[in-house]
């Protein structure tokens, strides 16, 4: 049975729970969505539209924030990611879309503490290859480790909606552990041919193209 039913905006994007999105608000039926919103402090359901399809699973959004709001009724907002769900049926009975909806609950599964660490060292790594302090500290307290982490982990959409889709936290941790370290390898690869293409010497083992005459 639904739990409930979400106002839906589909959008080309996957929002992970937490993760907060700013979003500029232009459509007329999009527009009412959010008064409707704002009126009765009630989240909307953000699902990812590719070309072919919605997602089944989305995220529910609060709105944090309405940074602008313009003469013609524009609308800049913030909105942050709260509990998943899973798409039972779609209405369109309304401007936008509703949807009747059933939270999505983690299975049980053994805690993996090793791939946890590993996708921590990793995201660190990388926040810290971007020019970011990485501190550990940010990690701590936080309810679900594998969903901050995937908000900046070079994720694309599908992958990304992959990884939203998944039952438990573990999976998700050993996942990202996975992608970080591939990631890492391709990032590392990518700065040494830069470097090698910006030096004046060259690497070892290619071959020396300057010449004496």
């Amino acid at each position: 049975m639904p739990d409930d039913r979400l106002p839906l905006f589909p959008l080309g994007l996957v929002l992970l729970p937490g993760e907060p999105v700013p979003l500029h608000i232009f459509e007329p039926r999009y527009r009412e969505m959010v008064r409707v919103c704002l009126d009765g402090d009630q989240p909307f359901g953000v699902v990812y539209a590719s070309e072919t399809a919605l997602a089944a699973v989305g995220s529910a959004a609060r709105i944090a924030d309405v940074t602008t709001t313009y003469d013609d009724g524009r609308l800049d907002i913030v909105a942050v990611g709260e509990s998943r769900f899973r798409v039972v049926e779609v209405h369109r009975d309304q401007s936008y879309l509703t949807a009747d909806v059933e939270r999505v609950e983690d299975e049980a599964e053994d805690d993996d503490s090793k791939a946890r660490q590993r996708a921590i060292a990793r995201h660190m790594r990388l926040l810290e290859m971007a020019g970011e302090e990485p501190r550990i500290d940010r990690y701590n307290g936080v309810d679900s480790v594998s969903f901050m982490i995937g908000r900046n982990a070079g994720l694309d959409l599908d992958d990304k909606q992959r990884l939203l889709e998944m039952q438990t936290e573990e999976a998700r941790i050993r996942y990202l552990a996975d992608h970080l370290g591939s990631l890492l390898v391709r990032l590392k690869q990518v700065r040494e041919l830069r470097d090698l293409a910006r030096g004046d010497g060259h690497a070892e083992g290619f071959p020396d193209l300057g010449g004496d005459g």
